[in-house]
């Protein structure tokens, strides 16, 4: 968690206290770090609304207002452990988030977005959120279709087919933190591992930290590339009979409905 997100606020991601992370833990690895607290003792603090379905389960997060630079530095007091207790409507504070602090306002949108990404693979643990520039940029140019912008990132990079068959899923542009804007993401996810919030960021799953880390870089090099192309006349490109090539070679299968 601390190189990771050192990492995207050294690459321009997470500006100021922009972005956020959740990690889904499983019970064995936290256990013995625990501490000696009581249950009564835990600080408690209630969801906005209930997720039964991750009753019982551990995240680390990233805290509410905190600057991701400062993670590296001092785990303590910009991360949290959490578990959510058996009736879904709170999250008990096991570790970190010193000093009163509070989880990511987006904790809706994650939890949102778990169940729905648990539902669809039971080995996905991560979420993660930032303002990844390109991508950013690639929301005020290109038509905000999801089929379009898939197609036009898959030709921009050889690897983009492979790492996201499944194609860019968008939201409308909502006000964050909002209730509406996690279930709206939530929805997308039962198809799609990246998620872009026009005129904001990007959203962004996976298995592990490098999985979910290395989906969002993907992506954004493509947009990278998208941008610097400008207003060039484009002579060559990844064509759709090669991008069936790619998706044979590697055997992955591209979201219907894309290539001609």
């Amino acid at each position: 968690m601390a190189e990771i997100t050192y990492h995207m606020w050294r690459m321009g991601w997470d500006e100021r206290n922009g972005g956020n992370i959740s990690y889904l833990l499983d019970e064995a690895e936290v256990a013995k770090y625990l501490g000696a607290a009581s249950v009564t003792e835990r600080r408690k603090l209630q969801l906005a609304f209930p997720v039964k379905e991750l009753a019982g389960r551990y995240f680390i997060v990233t805290g509410s207002g905190k600057y991701f630079k400062n993670v590296i530095s001092d785990p303590e007091a910009n991360l949290g452990v959490l578990r959510v207790t058996e009736g879904g409507d709170q999250v008990e504070v096991l570790w970190g988030l010193r000093d009163g602090a509070v989880p990511t306002s987006e904790l809706p949108a994650h939890f949102m977005s778990h169940i729905e990404r648990l539902n669809v693979d039971p080995a996905h643990r991560i979420i993660i959120h930032c303002h990844a520039t390109h991508t950013l940029a690639m929301t005020f140019v290109h038509e905000l279709d999801e089929k379009k912008l898939t197609k036009t990132l898959w030709e921009m990079c050889t690897e983009c087919l492979v790492v996201f068959p499944d194609g860019i899923g968008i939201v409308p542009w909502m006000v964050p933190g909002s209730p509406d804007i996690g279930r709206a993401t939530a929805a997308k996810m039962r198809e799609h591992r990246v998620v872009v919030w026009p005129q904001h960021g990007i959203f962004g799953t996976g298995t592990t930290m490098d999985e979910a880390f290395g989906l969002i870089e993907t992506v954004e090099k493509a947009a990278q590339i998208y941008m610097l192309l400008g207003d060039r006349p484009v002579l060559q490109k990844i064509t759709d009979a090669q991008l069936r090539d790619l998706a044979v070679a590697f055997g992955v299968t591209p979201q219907s409905g894309i290539l001609n």
